[in-house]
């Protein structure tokens, strides 16, 4: 593998996990009563789908195909928060929570790449900021939480 078939299949990687959040904050927003919570997750969503457009721009740069939807475990993880939503006495705080969860493993993933492929500068720069964003919804989550409980 080429270093373009490289670097865009951790691309690649990341754009799938960003459809899973966008899916992810929709379901979230779908599944709680607070307007605050409803337009937070929404904002986060139409930030994962800004994301998506531009990893898949610089995928396309690289000359490789960005892939089309999200993983199987997204649709799992979208799954299983359905079902604790429904499950739950305190809707809010279980979806916090799980979006909480989902939040880390992007930042996780993000970190992962950053930190173990020779990226070009300017793919560095966006992932960097993604990333910073992520860490900030991380840092939100948990302020939106502590109201919730």
């Amino acid at each position: 593998m080429n270093y373009t078939e490289e670097v865009s299949k951790k691309i690649n990687e990341l754009l799938e996990k960003n459809y899973d959040a966008q899916k992810g904050f929709m379901n979230a927003a779908d599944n709680v009563d607070s307007t605050n919570l409803k337009t937070y997750f929404k904002s986060k969503a139409a930030e994962r789908e800004n994301f998506s457009d531009e990893l898949k721009r610089e995928i396309v740069s690289f000359g490789e195909k960005p892939v089309d939807s999200g993983s199987l475990t997204g649709d799992a993880h979208r799954t299983w928060m359905n079902i604790k939503s429904a499950l739950s006495s305190n809707d809010e705080e279980s979806i916090l929570e799980e979006v909480q969860r989902g939040e880390k493993a992007s930042l996780e993933d993000y970190n992962e790449v950053l930190s173990k492929t020779s990226l070009p500068q300017t793919t560095e720069a966006m992932l960097t900021r993604h990333r910073n964003a992520i860490q900030n919804s991380v840092n939100n989550a948990k302020r939106y939480e502590s109201i919730v409980e």
